[in-house]
C-alpha cells in the first residue's frame, strides 16, 4: 500500500529535465552534498540503508549510498512515474510504501535490483528547489516494516536541508555569471555591461553569502572570487596579503554600500556596537579616521570593487 508521508510543503510541482551545470571554478560536485545529507538521515534513525541521487537528463539516477550490499541500483535510472523514487518526482510529494514486493500502488520496473538489495519497506522525499524536483533521497529496510515517524521526518529534514543547499549554489552560479560578466573588457554584442555600483552590490552579496555557508571549500572559492572582483580594473595581483579580516570586510562591504551601523548589523547578523567595533578596527589598520575614508582606502588597496 502506497503510504504519503507528512505533510511536508514543496513550493510548485515540476521536474528538472537535466542536470544542473557545474560552474568550473565554483560550483563542488553536487554529489557531497548528497552524501552529507544522506549521512545525516543515518545519524538520527537506525535506517541501515539510506540512498539517492539526481535528476539527469529528466531521469532520476541513483548515485549515492550508504548501506548498500549490492551494486545493482548503482547508477539506476529511474524514469518519471516508474517506481516509487519515479512517483515521487512526477507528484513532487514524499511516499512509501510498507512491503516493496507487493505493494500495488506502484509499478514495479525495477523489481530486479530493488528485491536484489532485500529492500521491503522504503520512503523516499523528493529534493525540490524553485518547484522543480531535483533529486530524491531514500531511507530502507529489509523487513517488513513500517518506518517510524522518526525515520520519517529525518529523511523529509533531510531533504528540506538538501534542497536549501543546492538553492545556495545555485544562486552563487548565477552571482558567478554576472562576476564573468563584469570581468570582460571588449563588449559583447548583446549583453548588458555591469555597472561599477552593480559590481559593488554583487561583491557584497557574494561576501554576505560566503559567510552564511557551512560548506568550508566553497565559502573559500567564493571569497577568493570576491578578492577578484574586487581587483577589478586596479591592476593590482590578486595574491595581495589584506590587512583586515574577512569579518572586517564584510561589515566595510556594507558601509560602502551606504549601510548604516544598523543596517549592515542586520544584514550580517552582527549587534551596532560589534560592527562600530570591527569598523575601528578596520579604520586603525588602514590608518584613517572616518568610515568614507576607510572605503576609500580599501578601494585603492584593491580590497574592495
Amino acid at each position: 500500500m502506497l503510504h504519503i508521508t507528512g505533510r511536508i510543503h514543496y513550493p510548485r510541482k515540476g521536474v528538472s529535465t537535466m542536470e544542473q551545470t557545474r560552474h568550473p571554478l565554483m560550483r563542488p560536485d553536487d554529489g557531497d552534498a548528497f552524501r552529507q545529507a544522506l549521512r545525516s538521515v543515518q545519524r538520527r534513525t537506525d535506517v541501515p540503508l539510506a540512498f539517492g541521487g539526481r535528476l539527469v537528463d529528466g531521469a532520476l539516477r541513483l548515485s549515492e549510498f550508504r548501506g548498500a550490499r549490492t551494486t545493482g541500483l548503482r547508477g539506476l535510472n529511474v524514469l518519471p512515474g516508474a517506481g516509487l523514487g519515479g512517483y515521487v518526482v512526477a507528484h513532487g510529494r514524499p511516499a512509501g510504501v510498507n512491503d516493496y514486493e507487493s505493494a500495488r500502488a506502484i509499478t514495479h520496473d525495477y523489481d530486479r535490483p530493488v528485491l536484489g538489495e532485500g529492500i521491503r519497506s522504503v520512503v523516499a522525499a523528493p529534493v525540490t528547489v524553485d518547484g522543480s524536483v531535483r533529486g530524491v533521497l531514500y531511507g530502507a529496510v529489509r523487513a517488513v516494516l513500517p518506518l517510524g515517524d522518526r525515520a520519517t521526518e529525518a529523511l523529509m529534514e533531510a531533504s528540506r536541508g538538501l534542497a536549501e543547499e543546492l538553492a545556495v549554489r545555485d544562486e552563487v552560479d548565477r552571482r558567478m555569471k554576472l562576476l564573468q560578466a563584469a570581468a570582460i573588457d571588449e563588449p559583447v554584442q548583446g549583453r548588458d555591461q555591469v555597472t561599477a555600483e552593480e559590481v559593488r552590490e554583487l561583491h557584497t552579496e557574494f561576501r554576505s553569502i560566503a559567510q552564511a555557508m557551512d560548506d568550508t571549500e566553497l565559502r573559500d572559492r567564493l571569497r577568493q572570487a570576491c578578492e577578484r572582483l574586487a581587483h577589478l580594473g586596479t591592476g593590482r595581483k590578486t595574491d595581495t596579503i589584506s590587512p583586515l579580516t574577512p569579518r572586517e570586510l564584510d561589515v566595510l562591504a556594507q558601509v560602502a554600500l551606504g549601510c548604516s551601523n544598523a543596517e549592515t548589523g542586520r544584514r550580517l547578523s552582527l549587534v551596532p556596537e560589534t560592527v562600530k567595533a570591527y569598523l575601528r578596527s578596520a579604520m586603525r589598520k588602514l590608518g584613517v579616521h572616518s568610515r568614507h575614508e576607510a572605503v576609500v582606502a580599501a578601494r585603492r588597496q584593491g580590497l574592495l570593487p
